[in-house]
């Protein structure tokens, strides 16, 4: 049976990777690591610095030391730590927005990004610059920051959460080939909405990483 480390910097995440990979990832174990310190200090910085990635270090390698044949870390602001990490570590190390941003930079050159934190808003519009770059696509990136949605979040005013992450929604549409959602917190104000022919694809991570890792896993 295979094994598989999910390294998570939120608890509210695991239900939601749970549950997919229940659906697409049949017979695999799944362990988890929670550690939500790291993008509590992250957050407060202002950045990713290297005490945080080194913290980040140890996580996956906890989780690889599980058995675990792959590891996927679920937090986009700590991406960079994770692709650090990823040659010191024996097993596949992921980052949950590389198939994200590999599927956004095939839809189209305009690629709009939304996040409600800056220390996620950065790290995935970069992540997307070089992955476009590697595939030889032209890019026109056009981010947006949700301010407030995430201090929203935090004090249980999800109403407000969800009605600031859509307005951000409404701005880029009409600008942008494809939206990626930087955070996977805000998957399901998308699913949320009514479907729209005008609108681009909006894509999320969770679903995508898990399809990745799947194929990955098959090799």
């Amino acid at each position: 049976m295979s094994r598989i480390g999910l390294v998570h910097t939120s608890a509210t995440l695991v239900p939601t990777f749970a549950a997919l990979c229940a659906a697409k990832l049949p017979g695999v174990e799944v362990v988890n690591l929670v550690d939500d310190s790291l993008i509590k200090q992250v957050i407060r910085e202002g950045e990713l610095r290297p005490e945080v990635a080194r913290r980040v270090l140890r996580q996956i390698v906890a989780a690889a030391e599980t058995g675990a044949d792959l590891v996927l870390v679920t937090c986009s602001s700590i991406g960079p730590a994770v692709e650090a990490a990823a040659p010191f570590v024996g097993v596949p190390v992921l980052r949950v927005d590389q198939a994200m941003a590999d599927r956004a930079a095939a839809i189209g050159a305009r690629v709009g990004v939304i996040a409600t934190l800056a220390t996620t808003l950065e790290p995935t519009s970069d992540l997307i610059r070089r992955r476009a770059a590697l595939a030889d696509r032209p890019l026109e990136l056009s981010p947006h920051l949700c301010a407030g949605a995430f201090e929203a979040l935090m004090s249980g005013d999800t109403a407000r959460h969800d009605s600031l992450v859509q307005q951000g929604l409404e701005t880029l549409a009409p600008q942008v080939d494809v939206i990626v959602l930087a955070q996977a917190s805000m998957a399901r104000v998308a699913e949320a909405l009514p479907p729209r022919s005008d609108w681009p694809p909006i894509l999320s991570s969770p679903a995508l990483a898990i399809e990745h890792v799947a194929s990955v896993l098959k090799k």
